[in-house]
This record gives structure tokens, sequence and C-alpha cells, in this order.
């Protein structure tokens, strides 16, 4: 599974991040998580605002700090 973290490096964005990469390293997930602060990548994904979530090429979450039960959910955990 990949993960991907779009945004700038704004403090959402950060705090996305790091939500996402504590649910990983709390379940021990095999997934490659990576973050994405350029931009011209981030408009290929057709999002508007920023954090987004992309799971396997999907964007799943845009525009807000998902929660870790939220991201739990999304990873099937």
């Amino acid at each position: 599974m990949e993960i991907k973290v779009l945004g700038p490096g704004c403090a959402k964005c950060k705090t996305t991040y790091n939500v996402v990469e504590k649910v990983i390293k709390d379940n021990n997930l095999d997934v490659a998580l990576t973050k994405v602060d350029d931009i011209m990548e981030m408009m290929s994904y057709n999002i508007l605002s920023t954090p987004a979530v992309v799971v396997n090429g999907e964007v799943k979450i845009k525009g807000r700090v998902p929660s870790e039960t939220e991201i739990k959910e999304l990873l099937g955990v």
C-alpha cells in the first residue's frame, strides 16, 4: 500500500502526515508513506485544497486534517 500526504508544508499538512505516520507505526502496517510538496505533482491529483491524503493513487481526504480513527478506517485497521 502506498500513501501520499499532499501539501506545501503548512501546519495542517504536517499534522496530517504525523497522524498518518502514527497510525502506521502503532499498527505495524506495511505502508510506503511519502510527503509530496511539489506543486506540479499535487496538481496532477486535481485537488483545490490541502492537506490531501492519497491511498494507492486515489484521493481519499482533502482540505482537512483527518482523525486517527478516520485513518484507521481508511486503512482497514
